[in-house]
């Protein structure tokens, strides 16, 4: 069984700069900024709200909640405490996006 879950395409994304998916049963909030692909838990830390129904804005992923805002990269809140799960993202050259629930450190 792959760890990597083909879960969308660059076309399907790019349109709309976010989307909500679900890989193996955990909620997926894919983000294309500046021509990269990331992946963070769509349930917010702070607030359990979808952060895929939030705003990008300046390369960073706004909450709808409280208007936290994340690097989508590394999943740190600017001025906050704590740290929003992000997960490693590949892309096909056909523009297949995949997920992986598992830790960046393991992706070898």
């Amino acid at each position: 069984m792959s760890d990597w879950h083909a879960v969308a395409t660059i076309k399907d994304l790019a349109a709309r700069k976010k989307k909500s998916v679900e890989v193996a049963g955990t909620p997926v909030a894919l983000f294309y900024i500046n021509g990269h692909v990331y992946a963070m838990n769509d349930i917010c830390i702070h607030e359990q709200r979808q952060l895929s129904k939030g705003a990008l804005l300046f390369g960073k992923v706004i909450c709808p909640g409280h208007q936290w805002k994340f690097d989508p990269a590394t999943g740190e809140p600017e001025d906050q405490d704590g740290c929003q799960p992000t997960y490693p993202v590949r892309t096909d050259d056909d523009g297949t996006i995949h997920v992986s629930l598992l830790p960046v450190k393991e992706q070898a």
